[in-house]
């Protein structure tokens, strides 16, 4: 099985996450200047709309386990890697940008609440495009 104990079906059919009891118990402990639910339109389309004109983020995506179902979709289907992030939301479900000196107990804390949290990215003043993509 490509999906592990799961069949093509019942992967899709998996309940979205819902954050909102996380996410509310984190704003009220830490300051978050920005968060981006990633829903279609992957992390290329939402990410930026949190940002202010003149900044951009640098997403480095070796920063998360990327779950099968979208290595095994974009394997099948010959899917660029650019079109995967623009399309589905890669494993990530919300983006919370906050200072980079609070995110190390902002994850912690985030995990101490059930949730995988990862430091992805930075926010940058933006280059060539609003989320720049690198696999560090």
């Amino acid at each position: 099985q490509p999906f592990g104990d799961h069949t093509l079906g019942e992967e899709l059919l998996l309940p979205t996450r819902i954050y909102v009891r996380s996410v509310l118990a984190l704003l009220g402990k830490f300051p978050v200047r920005g968060m981006a639910h990633i829903t279609g339109g992957g992390i290329l389309e939402n990410l930026p709309r949190t940002l202010p004109d003149g900044l951009g983020a640098r997403i480095d995506t070796n920063s998360w386990p990327t779950p099968e179902i979208f290595t095994w979709l974009q394997n099948k289907g010959g899917i660029m890697d650019e079109e995967m992030y623009r399309t589905f939301n890669q494993g990530i479900g919300m983006i919370l940008c906050v200072s980079q000196e609070d995110s190390p107990e902002m994850i912690q804390f985030l995990q101490q609440q059930g949730e995988q949290a990862f430091l992805i990215g930075e926010v940058i003043t933006e280059a060539t495009s609003a989320v720049e993509l690198t696999a560090n």
